[in-house]
């Protein structure tokens, strides 16, 4: 029996009870809203962990890269969505390929992708399922509420495309700085997902599906009677930023990384964990509030001020109730990026290992050489 401290460090740890804590709570509040949880596999990237969330009861999954939805198909994953586009030939037959053997869609937000996908899966004799992305507010991609019907029409006119739904993803919850401001933005984003779904009806269009997902702004999402599908993907472990947006607390974050303090000085404390472990992740789309680089985990008196590559620099109230070689954990501010950095975690229970989990589904995770 091996306990948490005992490991070297830095290490990256996640608690197995608050994972599965989150998986639960969050398939249970989809059950009791009969709404599909596709989770986005990004933040875990570990295809033992998305098995955990289809025996929890999720649908499919949203996935980031090409290789996340390769990984997850050879495992017998084969409910898939692509949240970007892809524009290069050596791509899109990646994309034809794993159509042939699972139920793939992709998604698109410009009329270059319809005409694209359609010579594309035409040439390889498959029906394309498409995704209309929806610009619900974060301004990145997407079609304009406004001008998703006639969009819709663009691609049901394209040959070897079926159109499936609409999605979304309202990313400036992300630029907030608590609950309140989340929900106010999380709300305008469902409206302008209200407008795209009216206007594509008004063409006599029905769709399959919408879909939608932010964390942060999950609990109205997963009320919300215009979405059939939720796609949170930072819910698994949680982090700082959803700390600061009153998503989580400290008990919910079941993603820490482990760090020994190396140094000490008359205000602050040096550790061996820096950017290489923790990232300079001060949120994707500017999360107001966060001056920090992580959250020492029960301990308030410290504050992660800087990073090298390497080593932390962790500001002190009382540096004095500290010693050089104790052991800290501290939660990312971003996990999803934090936890890109490693290649396994280290599964623990109540302190005490119990498994190692590899993070199986990184980028370029698959060892390819071809041309287009």
């Amino acid at each position: 029996m091996i306990r948490i401290e005992e490991l070297e460090t830095p290490t990256f740890l996640l608690d197995l009870s608050v994972l599965e804590k989150n998986i639960m709570g969050y398939q249970k509040a989809c059950d009791d809203n009969q709404k599909q949880l596709w989770p986005m596999t990004k933040t875990h990237k570990s295809s033992y962990i998305a098995s955990l969330q289809l025996k929890a009861g999720a649908k499919g999954f949203l996935v980031g890269t090409i290789d996340e939805a390769e990984i997850l198909a050879d495992k017998g994953m084969g409910n898939i969505m692509l949240a970007y586009p892809y524009a290069d030939s050596v791509n899109l037959r990646r994309i034809v390929a794993i159509s042939e053997r699972i139920n793939l869609y992709c998604a698109i937000d410009h009329v270059g992708h319809i005409k694209l996908y359609s010579d594309f899966f035409k040439k390889h004799n498959q029906i394309c399922k498409i995704i209309i992305i929806i610009d619900s507010g974060l301004g990145r991609f997407g079609v304009s509420p406004e001008e998703a019907g006639k969009f819709a029409l663009d691609v049901i006119n394209g040959e070897s495309l079926e159109l499936a739904g609409i999605a979304t993803h309202s990313g400036q919850v992300y630029g907030c700085s608590n609950k309140e401001e989340v929900n106010i933005q999380g709300h305008f984003g469902l409206e302008k997902m209200q407008v795209a779904k009216t206007n594509i009806k008004e063409k006599g269009i029905d769709l399959q599906f919408s879909a939608c997902g932010t964390t942060p702004a999950f609990d109205l999402e997963v009320r919300n009677e215009f979405i059939d599908i939720v796609r949170p993907g930072n819910y698994v472990f949680h982090d700082n930023i959803q700390i600061i947006l009153g998503t989580a607390t400290e008990k919910d974050c079941a993603f820490t990384v482990q760090c020994s303090i190396i140094s000490k000085h008359v205000n602050h404390l040096l550790i061996n964990c820096g950017s290489k472990c923790l990232g300079l992740d001060k949120g994707a789309h500017g999360v107001d509030g966060l001056d920090t680089y992580g959250r020492v985990k029960g301990h308030p008196g410290l504050k992660v001020v800087s990073l090298s590559e390497e080593v932390g620099k962790i500001y002190a109230v009382d540096p004095e109730k500290y010693d050089i070689g104790d052991k800290l954990e501290i939660i990312p501010n971003h996990s999803c990026s934090s936890a890109s950095m490693t290649s396994f975690l280290t599964g623990h229970r109540n302190g005490i290992v119990e498994s190692i989990i590899e993070i199986d589904m990184r980028p370029n995770s698959k060892k390819r050489v071809q041309g287009g």
